[in-house]
């Protein structure tokens, strides 16, 4: 995944032009965005920001719009080979406060995760605007299961740590050595052990609090339905004595 991703205001303020001169390039479609997030935030990469750059040269020339127009659709502008192919497979990213929102958690919570190493997001600008796949919804509600059983954000970057190894090794054996690889393994299977105990006791508890707040809930409305028949009785026979 490419990782130089820019804000409009960051591609802006990189070519040390303007919201009216972008937006006056796009009309002209030299120009357009690579992609969106969920509340429709435009990104671009870098090898938009290249174009951009050989946009603002050719107007630096003399050049007018619509003959860079011509350029563009006879013979294109030059760009770095690294950059090819970077357009392939964009889907729609979400920002920090989106994947909080799906979470189900504050944005603080999102950044001190990946402060802590335990996530990483797909693209980040050297601004800080930070965009994450739709994959990491459902991560993060991994993470938050696993605060919720116990761990502590130490434990969890552990195991997030474990996870990214796990994803290498079943990618190419030879990411680690032989010797590496059976130790990891080993440790990995261990967490998987402790967590299915922990989680088995999580069941238990969880049936015997379902069990005792059934009947005790039948216990607490059986009651209230007592006290309001008991205060309108009150109700009444002060009605009656006076």
């Amino acid at each position: 995944m490419n990782k130089g991703v820019f804000s409009r205001d960051e591609l802006i303020s990189h070519l040390n032009s303007d919201k009216k001169t972008l937006r006056e390039w796009e009309r002209h479609k030299l120009l357009k965005p690579d992609g969106f997030t969920g509340d429709k935030t435009p990104f671009y990469l870098d090898i938009t920001r290249e174009k951009a750059a050989q946009i603002k040269k050719l107007l630096d020339l003399g050049y007018s719009l619509h003959d860079i127009q011509r350029i563009i659709k006879k013979i294109g502008l030059p760009r770095n080979k690294e950059s090819s192919g970077e357009r392939a497979n964009l889907n729609e990213f979400l920002t920090v406060g989106e994947l909080a929102d799906h979470v189900g958690v504050s944005p603080r919570a999102i950044k001190h995760w990946e402060d802590k190493g335990i996530i990483h997001p797909d693209m980040r600008s050297g601004g800080g605007f930070r965009l994450y796949s739709e994959a990491y919804i459902y991560l993060c509600k991994l993470i938050k299961d696993l605060q919720l059983f116990g761990y502590s954000l130490e434990e969890i970057k552990e195991i997030s740590d474990l996870f990214r190894d796990f994803i290498a090794i079943r990618t190419d054996l030879a990411s680690f050595s032989k010797d590496d690889n059976a130790q990891k393994l080993s440790k990995m299977l261990e967490k998987i052990q402790a967590l299915f105990e922990k989680m088995a006791l999580l069941k238990e508890g969880i049936q015997r609090w379902e069990d005792l707040l059934k009947k005790e809930r039948k216990k607490m409305i059986g009651l209230r339905n007592q006290n309001q028949k008991r205060s309108n009785r009150k109700g009444t026979s002060k009605g009656k004595g006076g």
